[in-house]
């Protein structure tokens, strides 16, 4: 498949609900295990939160790429 295949499977509706929800989800988790300390004592800076929301960046990045991929590959099996 072209790379442009590639890209309008991974902005697909599906692909990126499902890249959403895992965002959501693991993201919040790993804002907790870094940033939960600060949070709960309220000493977070403006680059913590910047650093917070880049988290959710990650997992969502990772999630549409896997999705896509594994779409793509299941289409060219069949």
């Amino acid at each position: 498949m072209t790379q442009k295949s590639f890209w309008h499977v991974a902005s697909s509706p599906a692909v990126r609900g499902r890249a959403l929800r895992i965002a959501a989800i693991v993201g919040t988790v790993l804002i907790a295990i870094n940033h939960g300390d600060n949070m709960i004592m309220g000493t977070m800076t403006w680059s913590n939160w910047l650093k917070c929301g880049l988290t959710y960046l990650v997992p969502f990045c990772v999630s549409s790429y896997s999705s896509a991929k594994a779409m793509q590959d299941q289409a060219q099996a069949a």
